[in-house]
Parts: structure tokens; sequence; C-alpha cells
């Protein structure tokens, strides 16, 4: 084989493999950032029903199924809320009987396969907690957002914004101390929610790009009468809320941020979201190299948001040992390095955004404490 010819073979070859490393890289990225609203959570294993029995079920066993609180059982068709565990009813060894506290949608029956989700409730807040509301649309930069406002007496409102996987029904689970408190509403849909534009290319920026549809909500609140506004935002719904406080145009207006499981480092959340998704570890690297050219996002590029000398406002830190997804060490070194103004709430034995969840009464009662100097 001639000199030039063995050049062009490897060429060829070099090439090819090339080309085969950005389509298992672009594969690889697509399992976090292409993350199903309502879909089954990234840390969350499917489970299978062992038996419905009354107010009692049986799923498999697992870290998952065994965690301490109260959360939504989701399968096809189904939507239930599953209490604490039961230990003394009976089961047999690689099962777990929890309390079946309802059924939104669906039956359960034995052969199901099940997750679990921090997301309680299914509807809107009318049917599924009895609370008033109006639908509205908040003039996006893609286009209308639609979100739920929860009317109230106060001239502070709260916005919530939902994470990773999730829809505006999350934030459901404060709406009731949220409304015995007073304080106005705003549950927002962002892009690539149902109902709302999708991003131009279909894919996540943690939150990068998204909170300028959070920034969209303060100005709609603000021009419909709030004058003072808290964001309240679980994974990557916090990193939102971080970066709109750190709009100087917004600014003035947020009086405080309740940010729950915030995912402060991209890379190391793509790598656990691709990894949780089933992605070979060898293809973790190039699912992080991907996803920095199809998103522009630097690796460092929250970095400058979550430095603690830049941080104004009063925030409750909520967020535990046991996130897979967010890594806690974050939280708690932002909290270490700025501890007059932040209080860290922490959760144990808690899921990636569920910290009401594992504690929902520790949780209430930290969000009260939080909220009423900033009324």
């Amino acid at each position: 084989m001639g000199i030039r010819t063995t050049a062009a073979v490897a060429a060829v070859t070099a090439f090819g493999a090339g080309a085969a490393a950005l389509a298992a890289g672009r594969y690889a990225s697509d399992a976090a950032l292409r993350a199903s609203p309502g879909g089954p959570p990234p840390d969350q294993p499917r489970l299978a029903v062992h038996a419905v029995d009354g107010d009692l079920i049986t799923l498999t066993r697992d870290r998952a199924s065994l965690r301490p609180g109260t959360y939504g059982l989701t399968g096809s068709g189904l939507h239930a809320v599953v209490g604490a565990v039961v230990h003394d009813a009976p089961h047999a060894a690689d099962a777990v009987v929890r309390r079946l506290e309802g059924v939104t949608r669906g039956v359960p029956e034995p052969g199901d396969r099940v997750w679990m989700t921090p997301q309680l409730h299914a509807g809107n807040p009318r049917d599924a907690l009895g609370l008033d509301h109006a639908d509205v649309m908040v003039p996006g930069e893609l286009g209308p957002l639609p979100a739920w406002f929860l009317p109230a007496a106060r001239e502070t409102w709260v916005i919530t914004v939902h994470g990773l996987g999730a829809t505006r029904e999350h934030p459901m689970v404060v709406m009731p101390l949220l409304h015995r408190l007073r304080l106005p509403v705003l549950d927002l849909a962002y892009r690539g929610d149902s109902g709302a534009p999708g991003p131009p290319d279909g894919i996540s920026r943690f939150g990068l790009a998204e909170w300028h549809d959070l920034a969209a909500a303060v100005r709609y609140a603000l021009a419909q009468g709030a004058r003072r506004i808290v964001l309240h935002g679980w994974s990557t719904g916090a990193t939102m809320a971080l970066l709109a406080a750190g709009d100087p145009a917004l600014r003035p207006h947020i009086s405080g941020l309740v940010m729950d499981s915030p995912v402060l480092d991209w890379p190391a959340a793509l790598h656990s979201l691709a990894a949780a998704r089933g992605v070979p570890a060898p293809l973790l690297p190039l699912a992080l190299h991907a996803a920095r050219g199809r998103t522009g996002m630097a690796p460092d590029g929250l970095a400058r948001v979550r430095d603690p000398a830049r941080l104004t406002l009063p925030v409750l830190l909520a967020h535990g040992p046991d996130d897979t997804v967010a890594p806690w060490r974050t939280s708690r070194e932002l909290a270490a390095a700025r501890p007059d103004l932040i209080v860290l709430h922490t959760v144990a034995r808690a899921p990636h955004a569920a910290m009401w969840n594992a504690a929902p009464g520790r949780y209430e009662e930290a969000l009260r404490r939080f909220l009423i100097p900033l009324m």
C-alpha cells in the first residue's frame, strides 16, 4: 500500500471514529438534556405493585420505596399518593407496605410498574386542593407562558417554578401553606412545558436560558400590582430563581429566595442524569463534551451566579445528602460562606427535589419562619 493510500485510509478511519464519538456523545447528552416533563424522576427506579388492600399498597422493596414521607405514585394512566411505610403489616421479604392515601387517576393493580415522585398532586389547584385560581398567560420571550394565579390579600407574591422533569403541578405541595399565609401565588409553566413554547432546539440548559421565562413572570407580577416578590424554585427552577435575582433590573423587587435542591453545578448534574438513565460510564465524558457544544454552556457557567459575594438577598436553602442529581456539597459550601443570608434546611433520606415530601411538617415550618419577615 502506498504512502498516500495509507494516509487516506487512516484519515477515513479517524473521521469514522470521530463521527462515532460525536454521535455517541450526542446520544449520551440527550439522556440528560431532553427530560420529559412528568416522566419518571431520574433518581427513582420503577417498582412493581405486589398487592393493593384497602388503604395499603405493597411495592417492590427498594431504597426508594423505603424512604420516609409522602410521595406521588405514578405509572401508565395512574396517579396516587402514598404515605408512610407500615412496618408491622404482613409482607414478603422483597416487598414494602405503605399507606395508600388516595388515588387521583386510574386504579393501582398488582403487576403495575410505577415510580415514586415528589409531584404529589395532579390536576389544577381548584380540583386538587380546593383553592380558587385563574389561568393566566405571562408574555415570555418565546411566546405566552401559561400560569396559575392564586389570589390573596398581601402585596408580596410568591412565584413558584418547578425543575427537571416535573410540571407546574409540583409546587402545589406548598400552596395550602402559602394560602394560609395569605400570599398570592403565581405558578409558572416555562419553555418546554405543556402549553408553553418549546426551546428552539428542544433541549434544556439547566436554567441558564430558562430563567428568562421566570424574569418575564416577575415583570408580569409587578405589572399586576405585586410590591415584593419571593421566588421559590425546585432543582433547575431554583437555579432559575438565583439567576433572576442576579438581574440588576429585577433585584430591587425580589425580597427573598427559596431554593430546593438547586442545580449549582450543571456538569455534575448532567453526569448524574446521564448515568441514572443508563448511559455507559465510558460515554459520560463524551456526553459532557457534546452538551457543551450543543448548548454553548461553559462548564463553569454557574460559577459566577453562585459566588457567595454576589448574594444580597435572604435565602432558604433546602437540600440533603441523599440527592444524587444536584450535589449537596455545593449547597452546603454556599450556605457556610454566607450564614448572614442563608438558612440551610437539611433533609436526610430525601431524593432530588423532594425535601418537602420527606418531612412535610419540618419543611413547612422552616418555610413559614422564613416568609414571615418578608411579607
